[in-house]
């Protein structure tokens, strides 16, 4: 069983600054692309970043410039440093690791989500 655990989240003033965390625990084999989503009230889903395990990183056109993603392997933790934070980047932001737990088996694995509120 693989579990992603989020912190970081919070109510921030536009302009200011939070970094997100997500840490994987359990039966990790191997970890391939590790990546941020996020959701606003009344919309779907969107993918805001995303880093191999080789530390290749892309990002949404809204967040380039102002987010920057990482990943530390030893600890099967991807962050998510948010600058220049905007009204509009509030939303739930989640986690999502492609895990492999053993040879063979690989499936995506997400967090439970962690708020990011900015306030104008």
């Amino acid at each position: 069983q693989v579990q992603l655990v989020e912190s970081g989240g919070g109510l921030v003033q536009a302009g200011g600054s939070l970094r997100l965390s997500c840490a994987a625990s359990g039966s990790t084999f191997s970890i391939g692309v590790m990546a941020w989503f996020r959701q606003a009230p009344g919309k779907q889903r969107e993918w805001v970043a995303s880093i191999t395990s080789s530390g290749y990183t892309m990002y949404a056109d809204s967040v380039k410039g102002r987010f920057i993603i990482s990943r530390d392997n030893a600890k099967n933790t991807v962050f998510l440093q948010m600058n220049s934070l905007k009204p509009e980047d509030t939303a739930v932001y989640y986690c999502k690791m492609v895990v492999t737990v053993r040879v063979g088996h690989r499936d995506d694995y997400w967090g439970q989500g962690t708020q990011v509120t900015v306030a104008s």
